[in-house]
């Protein structure tokens, strides 16, 4: 068992009670004591505390790992911004020394961010057979396959015995964590797979090719690393080898390599609804996260003028009856969140693959009859409420239908507009909430003040 493997996760209680001494100790410029905490830590839990310290303190605490291979699985597990920082911080030689111990992905995925000329200088400092390993990586596109593959694997020729396999197996050093071995003809092209267990339990003098799966759950270089995440999820498996245009075996990425996909890939759709970028943290500088807010927000102010145009249209009515104010936001709000609701769950079927070009009517139909019958339901619950609040079954007729009418445009636009945004090949994530919101925004203000005019006469008593 190596180090790593014998640092255990810290539970909470106790690492909150080890963040505040750190603090303390950086405080009075104490490292030693910094020194004998951090040594003893998990990789996972220096990056965390790494995270929570003042930015000028990271480095310090990082340069007191002493085993490089910790330092390797620590600054693999920081977030990507600050990792990027501290990598620019260090001397050449202690950045190629952290590379020659990460898995080749990954160091593909920090040289593939460093300025072309550090890139280089590192890749000239690098072992050639890791740099080599790392150029081959670094032609594919970032969130590809290709990208996020892992080029060390466990592979026999079909014509291998299940003894010499074994043999072979318990040899393998260099290789990533074998869940298959995967069967490879006399070109390199994948022909098979076959499981561990499997090995196992079939007689020493069988070949691969008599007892292997032939059809290999596989995927190509260039595909995106959202649906070869979706594919592993699919088929419950625990690696997935990566093919060329050859069906040659070029990589694999195992599932932690998906876990960090899935994460990555849910943050940055729960960022974009919210109109954020991606980069943003809670600890940023102030005018960094001004910038980056801002534009959205402008786009926002537009979609409200737009809204209080609309409103703009009935002033003689609201004039007449005021208390129309008060239930104006009542009718934008339900919609929205009715819109809100859809939306999630649109844009989730849409990244998980589960939302087609073939069910888009079935959800759309789906959507809105969900739409209208939270509509009548609310409608009517919210009209009985105007009515015993004012005394005045129009108003409360009023309200119901527009309520109703809002509900039913939110769950149409909330389907419609993310799957017509994806034909164009925008992100649903990124516009989806601004357009729809606009709508059930302008819907609701028209019905409700709309259906208000044509019942002033009676709303107006």
């Amino acid at each position: 068992m190596n180090r790593i493997e014998q640092h255990h996760l810290i539970p909470t209680t106790k690492y909150e009670i080890i963040l505040d001494s750190v603090r303390r100790f950086l405080r009075r410029g104490a490292i030693n004591p910094i020194s004998k905490i951090v040594n003893k830590m998990h990789p996972a839990d220096i990056a965390r505390l790494i995270s929570e310290v003042e930015k000028k303190d990271r480095f310090i605490i990082f340069e007191l790992i002493q085993d490089v291979k910790i330092k390797a699985s620590t600054i693999i597990e920081i977030e990507e911004k600050a990792m990027m920082e501290m990598l620019n911080e260090m001397p050449f030689d202690e950045v190629v020394a952290i590379l020659h111990e990460i898995p080749s992905d990954k160091a593909a995925d920090i040289i593939g961010k460093m300025p072309e000329d550090k890139a280089k200088e590192l890749l000239n400092m690098m072992k050639t057979e890791d740099s080599k390993e790392v150029k081959g990586l670094l032609k594919y596109e970032e969130e590809t396959a290709g990208g996020i593959m892992i080029p060390q694997f466990f592979a026999l020729s079909e014509n291998t015995t299940v003894q010499q396999a074994i043999k072979a197996l318990q040899k393998a050093k260099e290789v990533e964590m074998v869940f298959y071995i995967y069967v490879t003809d006399d070109k390199g092209r994948l022909v098979g797979v076959i499981s561990l267990r499997q090995l196992l339990l079939v007689p020493p003098r069988k070949l691969l090719k008599d007892i292997m799966v032939k059809e290999v759950i596989s995927v190509a270089t260039d595909m995106d690393q959202e649906e070869v995440a979706r594919k592993v999820a699919r088929y419950n498996i625990l690696a997935i080898p990566v093919v060329d245009k050859e069906n040659k075996l070029v990589g694999i990425i195992t599932v932690d390599d998906i876990i960090d996909v899935i994460k990555d890939e849910a943050t940055e759709d729960i960022y974009k609804m919210a109109g954020l970028n991606i980069d943003e943290h809670a600890l940023d500088p102030t005018f960094s996260s001004i910038r980056r807010r801002l534009p959205w927000l402008y786009i926002n102010l537009l979609t409200a003028i737009l809204a209080a145009s609309v409103v703009g249209l009935f002033t003689n009515t609201i004039q007449t009856v005021a208390i129309l104010a008060a239930y104006m936001p009542i009718v934008a709000g339900m919609g929205g969140n009715a819109a809100t609701q859809t939306l999630t769950v649109i844009i989730r079927g849409i990244a998980l693959g589960e939302l087609t070009l073939s069910n888009t009517m079935k959800a759309l139909l789906k959507e809105s009859v969900v739409g209208l019958t939270n509509g009548i339901a609310t409608g009517v619950a919210m009209a009985l409420i105007a009515y015993l609040w004012n005394g005045n079954y129009m108003l409360g007729i009023a309200v119901g239908l527009a309520m109703i009418i809002n509900m039913f445009v939110a769950g149409l636009t909330g389907t419609l507009i993310p799957v017509i945004l994806r034909a164009f090949k925008i992100d649903p994530a990124v516009a989806s909430s601004v357009l729809v919101t606009t709508f059930t925004d302008v819907t609701g203000f028209f019905s409700f003040l709309g259906i208000a005019t044509l019942l002033i006469r009676h709303i107006a008593v």
